[in-house]
């Protein structure tokens, strides 16, 4: 379902004209209001925001580090001192954990939030939900940016039933008796749910969901992962992704589930880059990169060429749907990622292969590096849970292990072992155990 369709179905290189001019603007923004991007650009030799000229020349541009924000805030600037409008503007302040002691505050202006409810509603719109269709959603709001997201569904005109992380017994319970049609939650606890079904007998093939909206973590796109989750829900299956310091859910996979088309368009420039180098990776078909975004319409904090530590393949090629903005599947976090003996290795893409071997597994897996820190010496340890108890079936350790070796060029040692044994999540999967790590210091 098109929200926006005179938006939506404009030629990228027209969208790309008219995201010049706001981008232009929003420099004069930055060097006028942001402390941290007028003293962050000036000494990397640009003095006015006419010199940095437009969206051709960004790459010119320094990026910016999350860390770099966290170490802006203070007491005397909780924020940090990239806060752009003044708190009196400002209509809601979402938060993350912080990790130094001091929260991570996200603040928006009026003009902020509903351009992040109309970038989710394009988002989730393009799954083919319908208005008046009953949603059960699993993410937790409260101080979290989760809760722009969720106000989508209401402009979206469906029935919302929040339910929250860790109610399992209250998810089933209103699937039952509420009869919703759409499901949001991460991929591994669409997976947790359909094993709990299968445990207790529960038929959710004949449920009341016909369609389940992931996001949260890699893996929706995963094929094998995707048809696990439809066969056991008899569901069809879309994903979306956001990043809560830019806007939750700017991405949105549609009905021919072939990627997630950018659901920011107007309000958030994205490029890809090359994670070691930094240099800019060209946005065409096939592509691999790390995701960097930068506001185009922002007043709150915004952001110049942020980080996202996401890993995609874009594709570029026309969709049948009639989106004309490029699309992604996230491989994996580039901050998650491993290197073993100079190849890259993502958690997810070892799940994905994994997968391929079901039924004979549940597909939850758990990566167990030796060491502490990124670099691994082979083989790495990859512990595998059977679907069944007993014997694991001839040669499986062997075919895994050969499988990842082919298609990752990774060299790992598989470890079986019987169902139920690793531990499931009611939000996001672990899939990078460092317990039986050595304490040596982790690499920088």
């Amino acid at each position: 379902m098109l929200q926006e369709p005179d938006i939506e179905t404009l030629p990228w290189p027209e969208q790309r004209a008219k995201d010049d001019t706001r981008y232009r603007e929003q420099l004069r923004y930055l060097f006028d209001r942001s402390r941290f991007f007028r003293e962050k650009l000036q000494a990397s030799g640009f003095a006015t925001p006419e010199a940095m000229g437009g969206l051709d020349e960004i790459g010119a541009l320094p990026l910016t580090e999350k860390d770099e924000l966290r170490q802006s805030r203070s007491e005397a600037d909780p924020i940090g001192t990239h806060l752009a409008a003044p708190l009196e503007d400002v209509v809601r302040i979402f938060s993350t954990s912080g990790t130094t002691g001091l929260p991570s505050y996200i603040p928006l202006t009026a003009g902020d939030l509903d351009n992040w409810v109309r970038t989710s509603a394009r988002s989730y719109g393009a799954s083919g939900l319908s208005k008046g269709e009953r949603i059960v959603s699993t993410y937790n709001a409260g101080p979290f940016v989760a809760g722009a997201a969720l106000d989508a569904f209401p402009r979206l005109g469906l029935c919302h039933i929040p339910v929250g992380t860790g109610n399992t017994e209250r998810l089933l319970a209103a699937v039952k008796l509420l009869k919703p049609q759409i499901l949001a939650c991460t991929p591994s606890y669409a997976l947790h749910l359909a094993e709990i079904g299968e445990a207790r007998g529960l038929d959710l093939r004949n449920s009341s969901v016909k369609r389940i909206m992931v996001a949260g973590e890699p893996g929706g796109g995963e094929p094998a992962m995707r048809e696990k989750l439809e066969e056991a829900w008899d569901a069809k299956v879309t994903e979306a992704m956001g990043i809560g310091d830019i806007s939750v859910s700017l991405w949105g996979e549609c009905e021919e589930q072939h990627g997630m088309h950018f659901s920011g368009r107007g309000f958030v420039h994205f490029e890809l880059i090359d994670p070691d180098t930094g240099r800019q990776v060209p946005i065409e078909d096939g592509a691999k990169g790390e995701l960097v975004y930068t506001h185009l319409q922002h007043r709150g904090a915004p952001l110049l060429r942020f980080r996202s530590r996401d890993h995609v393949v874009v594709w570029t090629s026309p969709c049948r749907c009639g989106r004309t903005a490029p699309r992604v599947r996230c491989i994996g976090r580039t901050d998650d990622m491993l290197i073993v003996r100079g190849v890259n290795v993502f958690p997810s893409a070892i799940r994905e292969i994994v997968n391929r071997f079901a039924p004979a597994v549940t597909g939850v897996v758990s990566v167990r590096p030796t060491a502490k820190g990124v670099k691994q010496a082979p083989p790495l340890k990859v512990v595998v849970e059977l679907a069944e108890a007993g014997a694991a079936p001839d040669g499986l350790r062997e075919r895994i292990e050969a499988d990842i070796r082919a298609t990752l060029v990774v060299t790992t040692a598989i470890h079986l072992v019987p169902p139920g044994t690793l531990p499931r999540s009611e939000y996001k999967s672990r899939l990078l155990d460092f317990s039986e790590a050595s304490a040596e210091a982790l690499d920088e």
